[in-house]
């Protein structure tokens, strides 16, 4: 869809101004998201069917095999929201962004596949350090090994391993690869310069990060807040280097070592499948209490010390650490087909 300016009365310009932005040739930012939101929640709609129709199907075997299907439906389930966001972000790079997916943040070559392993080695490490920290000063005490609510132990861990795996693809592509790139390029005004764009994109993406969780179990303002800050986290990877390998591999690793290895709250959820079983203690003021550590201290100081981390290997990649305000220029690209 083309509307050349020249060609078209001033009348036209003046009506389509609010939906069509001429000079990118496209809808404006706000429509975008509210389309791909749609989009997204179109494709959950009839996945719904999908989903019902292998419950039957495996319904069924299981009372030829005389097995659980339990898990097999849940890991089945958390795919396919999975997959059908990704579907709907791919369209929406195809039809509303005018771009190639993998502007989102998925370069996928070999410097992309090593930031990944090193998002996830860090998320781990983070987790490890701050279980010790809560061990050594008596906040958390191991009253039990390998726990499970599921029919097996093996089954509980690839649930929560897909579902982490899912959940930190997902918010991490939706949060930081499209919400803030496009919110990014809507900011780029005239009066206002790209990093200033960047800026405000970086900080409006990780305030709703944060406000999304607000009705999580247990939240408060203090979660809220401190879940702000790790949006900030782990939109870091991505204003810096404008993929999103490490923003996905700290974001999956960090879920899965603090629910499923350490037993800790994940964000005021308790996994129901864990390495280690815990009674926790200490001040909540830095355990972050029953929400997890995301709402204490001792997750804000994890959080402040990735972020070193993580500015130390960009250096160590890259050779230096500095804003890609280029996230909030729009290169237009053109689709033959």
């Amino acid at each position: 869809m083309n509307f050349p300016s020249h060609a078209q009365p001033r009348w036209f310009i003046r009506l389509i101004w609010p939906f069509w932005n001429q000079q990118q040739n496209r809808l404006r930012t706000g429509w975008r998201l509210i389309l791909q939101l749609a989009l997204f929640a179109g494709l959950l709609f009839a996945g719904g069917f999908l989903l019902s129709a292998l419950q039957q199907i495996l319904f069924d075997f299981s009372l030829v095999i005389g097995s659980s299907t339990h898990a097999a439906v849940l890991i089945i389930e958390v795919s396919l929201n999975w997959l059908l966001l990704l579907a709907s972000l791919w369209l929406a790079a195809r039809f509303l962004d005018r771009r190639p997916f993998r502007a989102f943040g998925f370069n996928l070559n070999r410097r992309w596949w090593a930031d990944l392993a090193f998002g996830l080695a860090l998320g781990a490490l983070l987790m490890a350090g701050i279980f010790v920290v809560e061990y050594a000063f008596g906040w958390v005490r191991v009253t039990g090994y390998r726990q499970t609510g599921f029919q097996t132990f093996s089954a509980g861990i690839l649930f929560y391993l897909a579902q982490y795996i899912a959940v930190g693809i997902q918010e991490e592509t939706l949060s930081r690869g499209y919400w803030l790139r496009n919110l990014a390029e809507g900011f780029h005004l005239p009066r206002w310069g790209a990093r200033t764009a960047l800026w405000l994109a970086y900080v409006l993406s990780s305030s709703i990060f944060g406000l999304l969780h607000l009705a999580n179990p247990h939240s408060s303002l203090v979660s809220t807040l401190n879940l702000i800050l790790a949006g900030f986290l782990l939109g870091l990877p991505f204003v810096l280097t404008g993929e999103l390998a490490l923003s996905i591999g700290l974001h999956i690793t960090w879920n899965f070592f603090q629910g499923v290895v350490f037993g800790l709250p994940v964000s005021g959820l308790q996994a129901d499948t864990s390495f280690l079983v815990i009674q926790q203690a200490g001040p909540a003021l830095w355990t972050g209490g029953s929400f997890g550590p995301e709402a204490g201290l001792i997750g804000l100081l994890g959080m402040l010390l990735g972020a070193g981390l993580i500015v130390m290997w960009i250096k160590i990649t890259r050779g230096k650490a500095t804003l890609r305000i280029d996230l909030a220029v729009y290169q237009r690209t053109e689709f033959t087909s």
